[in-house]
């Protein structure tokens, strides 16, 4: 349900700066993929296919798909887990944009 909103985003901020990596939980390639395709996610996109075993997911704390991590040009994080207009107004913030 979230991707529409963060595809939209992709594509108004991606010239001004944002990228986005998606780590898929995913545990079966054929359709980890076809969603991708399905849903027109343009970003990069990796998944080691281990499921919520997935060792980013152990060492962040997954807990919830959708999770988002805003991270500054240094790799900090920045925010975690925002969705709707909190991430979009952050978005901004951190691109210095209206």
């Amino acid at each position: 349900m979230e991707n529409p909103k963060v595809v939209a985003l992709y594509n108004e901020f991606h010239a001004k700066g944002l990228e986005i990596i998606g780590v898929s939980l995913d545990d079966n390639a054929e359709q980890w993929k076809k969603a991708i395709a399905k849903d027109k996610l343009m970003w990069i996109h990796v998944s080691n296919l281990k499921g919520w075993k997935d060792p980013i997911a152990e060492l962040y704390e997954i807990e919830q798909i959708p999770s988002t991590f805003l991270l500054d040009s240094s790799g900090n994080i920045v925010a975690r887990d925002l969705t709707g207009e909190a991430l979009r107004s952050k978005i901004q913030s951190m691109l210095n944009v209206q």
